[in-house]
């Protein structure tokens, strides 16, 4: 805080955007190198979102959820039900973020087990550096020191593991859920889980009558190479996280998918209803927004147009770490990728970031790791700039530079 309100410092003030670019107010531009905080699919000002905004604009901006319902939410539930298998996640409870969509994952599986009579289960299962989002529920889960430490007392029961072999040693009965970010972890520096492991999660579950959750917000929606990371395996969960690319990265949504039988638990009189609701659940605006979304990946064949762009950035992440003795490791998950500098101090690959700006690329790290997560419509020709930035970049923040 008191760097940022420090008299030498001049915030960096973003004033529009255009593709995979944006632009601050002294009309420099840079590459969106981590897509608005994880958030932009198809780049910044696309047509087809921005016209869906002003239609419903015409109409209602907002309306509550509380006991009514509009048009777009009714749409987009239907939507978001589609691209998932028959039978799997087939309801849909809309909230506002990736915390209030894990919050509501969270609660939902609770009173599930009361309803149906399982008074016993009362504890979670995450993973060490685990990031579900900063509400008390969320934050309960997550397993990163600098975010969480502070609040672990206040927390819900939650068991922290490393891998699946500790499974062998927790009483199922007790467990409500086990709440895992597919694939990859984001904020923990973008780990990747072993292959597999969905699997082995679905399977100990099934075994033990515990919910299986999957914290999609992040991986959700193309960043993974597919629609959603757990395809990779072919596995589903019980109930899943939705957020940040459910609009495109235009505006705050988030929903909660869960099956069938978790729904019609709560069916019946007021004392089985589920009390939660949010001043912007299903509001039409943000709806909108998340329809035009999905029609973009149907009309520009988003999805079939990401492998050659995967393969593409690992060919440029492989020239990046080759024979730098800067970087200690990449690693990456379709457009997901994180570039781990080394003998760093922490600060280092902000460092890192705060140099590659002056080089046309804006993006974050986490600790000594710089994400770059770009908008899923970026080409290889801004890959190609985005990673000379970033080289750059590495190479200054090591006092260092590399001749023009």
């Amino acid at each position: 805080m008191s760097d940022w309100c420090a008299d030498e410092h001049e915030p960096l003030a973003i004033d529009r955007g255009q593709g995979v670019h944006v632009y601050d107010t002294n009309g420099n531009g840079y590459i969106d190198g981590n897509s608005s905080i994880w958030t932009n699919v198809h780049g910044h000002s696309h047509p087809v979102i921005d016209s869906a905004i002003r239609e419903q604009l015409e109409k209602i901006a907002h309306c509550s959820f509380l006991g009514t319902t509009n048009e777009p939410a009714i749409l987009l539930a239907e939507k978001l039900v589609g691209l998932f298998p028959p039978a799997t996640l087939g309801r849909v409870f809309f909230s506002d973020d990736g915390s209030t969509a894990i919050e509501c994952a969270l609660k939902m599986a609770i009173q599930y087990f009361q309803l149906t009579g399982d008074m016993q289960r009362h504890q979670f299962i995450a993973f060490q550096g685990a990031y579900h989002g900063d509400t008390m529920g969320a934050s309960a889960l997550g397993k990163i020191s600098a975010f969480h430490k502070r609040f672990e007392s206040f927390g819900m029961p939650v068991c922290h593991l490393e891998q699946t072999t500790q499974l062998q040693g927790i009483d199922g009965e007790k467990v409500i859920a086990i709440v895992i970010e597919p694939l990859v972890q984001g904020a923990a520096g973008i780990r990747l889980w072993p292959s597999g492991m969905l699997k082995e999660l679905r399977h100990w579950c099934d075994e033990n009558g515990v919910l299986l959750i999957f914290d999609e917000v992040m991986t959700g929606f193309g960043r993974t190479g597919k629609m959603f990371a757990c395809e990779h395996e072919e596995v589903m969960p019980d109930l899943m996280a939705l957020a940040k690319g459910l609009t495109g990265g235009y505006l705050p949504l988030a929903a909660t998918l869960c099956t069938a039988s978790i729904y019609e638990a709560f069916l019946g009189g007021p004392e089985r209803t589920f009390y939660y609701g949010h001043s912007y659940s299903g509001n039409p605006l943000g709806c909108a927004a998340a329809l035009a979304n999905l029609r973009v990946f149907e009309d520009e064949d988003t999805l079939e147009k990401l492998p050659s762009k995967v393969d593409h950035l690992a060919g440029g992440l492989k020239s990046l770490a080759e024979g730098n003795p800067h970087v200690a490791e990449v690693r990456q998950c379709g457009m997901v990728s994180g570039i781990e500098l080394a003998g760093g101090d922490g600060m280092l690959g902000a460092r890192c970031c705060i140099a590659a700006r002056k080089h046309g690329l804006l993006t974050r790290s986490i600790g000594d790791t710089v994400v770059f997560l770009p908008p899923l419509v970026i080409s290889p020709a801004e890959i190609d700039e985005a990673l000379r930035a970033l080289e750059r970049g590495i190479s200054e923040a090591r006092g260092q530079s590399l001749p023009a």
